[in-house]
């Protein structure tokens, strides 16, 4: 493996240890204690066991530091300057229904930037990594985004809102307008394995909205260490909106435009 920094090794220990759990769990995932969160919105033991590693872990390795989580929640350090973003469990309805695509994903802000992230396909097995400045990687593996310039050749990810959250009509009116003009839309239930996708050339194109921050913000780094292009459809934050967009250079535009509908 290409050599990594200190704060990278701390993040890929973390997923590691918790990954050992979720993937003992997936094995017997008829027999997990599932309670109801919300619309089509499940919370399982797994993924509160390996939140709980997650947190263990990264404050092990890196006092101080604040939090972001999907369970927790906001969670202040007395290292203002520095904040993990983590989601346990990426995929968690594909996890429930025993499929098997679903991640671990923790990114690390630094005075308000994303610096560095780390997405691991427990699964497959697939650890990506990138840290700013010093680019993205599958493994062992040097990432590139897909080098494709044309819309009818791009093969585009995203995802669609659960049932009950609002975003449900727009979200077929944007769909329909890509897959018109693309070589298909492919919707897997990930948004972290998907931009981890994209910054490994294996899709084109991505956007969503609705979204969380820690969704989205160790796949972020990975696109953009690879080449890529991450940021909020309408120009904003897309940690506090939601909404991502993301593609190489060239395909950008296009897919912002379609999806603008401009």
């Amino acid at each position: 493996m290409p050599q990594t920094s200190p704060t990278l090794n701390v993040m890929i220990a973390a997923a590691r240890k918790a990954a050992r759990a979720l993937a003992r769990d997936f094995g017997e995932v008829e027999n997990l204690q599932v309670s109801r969160k919300g619309p089509s919105d499940f919370v399982s033991s797994a993924d509160l066991k390996a939140e709980k590693t997650l947190f263990e872990e990264l404050s092990k390795g890196r006092p101080g530091y604040g939090f972001l989580m999907e369970e927790r929640g906001a969670v202040e350090g007395t290292d203002k300057s520095h904040r993990w973003i983590v989601d346990p469990l990426d995929g968690t309805t594909n996890f429930l229904h025993g499929i098997p695509h679903f991640a671990i994903s923790i990114g690390l802000e630094r005075e308000g930037v994303l610096v560095a992230g780390v997405i691991y396909n427990i699964a497959r097995d697939e650890l990506f990594w990138a840290e700013k400045g010093a680019g993205a990687y599958l493994n062992d593996r040097r990432l590139r985004v897909a080098g494709r310039s044309e819309m009818r050749d791009a093969l585009i990810g995203t995802g669609a809102p659960y049932h009950g959250r609002p975003g449900q009509e727009l979200f077929l009116e944007e769909i329909g307008r890509v897959i018109a003009v693309s070589a298909g839309v492919r919707r897997m239930g990930s948004a972290a394995l998907d931009l981890a996708y994209l910054a490994a050339g294996r899709y084109d194109g991505y956007w969503e909205r609705n979204l969380n921050a820690w969704d989205v913000a160790a796949g972020a780094v990975l696109v953009r260490e690879a080449g890529g292009f991450a940021m909020e459809v309408d120009g904003g934050d897309f940690l506090k909106t939601g909404a991502i967009i993301a593609a190489n250079e060239r395909l950008l535009p296009l897919l912002t435009k379609i999806i603008r509908n401009a």
